[in-house]
């Protein structure tokens, strides 16, 4: 009899740890999925010319210092300085559905720039290697005031 009353107990324990468990996964499940349900916009990296292609008819942020883009910038292309303070503040009025296109000099700030806005929500971000440097290496016109 006291064996029976021990194995008893010992299967009664090993179905409240099984039980245990498995509350643990569904729950972990549940959160898993929470997370994939929330949008996260993707940053892609562009060559001059796919950039160049790409971004007609599209909004153009050039990232740089105000004074750096009075030195030249792409045709079309509206100024939101990477170090203002309310970088992201300035984006409020775009919507974050459309593709949205980022240069800087060199390609470092709008790598930066390309990810806070992922992060903010926008589902489609186009980052050109090399900045506004390698834009001018590949021939590519410049505009200035």
């Amino acid at each position: 009899m006291k064996l029976s009353l021990k194995i008893a107990f010992l299967l009664l324990f090993i179905s409240v740890i099984n039980f245990s468990c498995e509350s643990n996964k569904k729950s972990n499940n549940v959160s898993d999925n929470s997370i994939n349900q929330i949008k996260k916009g993707e940053v892609f990296l562009l060559t001059p010319a796919e950039f160049k292609e790409k971004s007609v008819n599209h909004i153009i942020i050039d990232v740089r210092t105000p004074y750096e883009f009075k030195q030249g910038f792409i045709k079309g292309a509206v100024s939101i300085n990477y170090f203002d303070r309310k970088f992201l503040e300035n984006f409020t009025s775009y919507d974050k559905n459309e593709p949205i296109f980022i240069y800087c000099k060199s390609g470092n700030r709008s790598s930066s720039a390309s990810k806070k806005l992922a992060k903010a929500g926008f589902l489609k971000v186009y980052d050109m290697r090399g900045g506004i440097l390698n834009w001018n290496r590949n021939n590519n016109q410049i505009e200035k005031y």
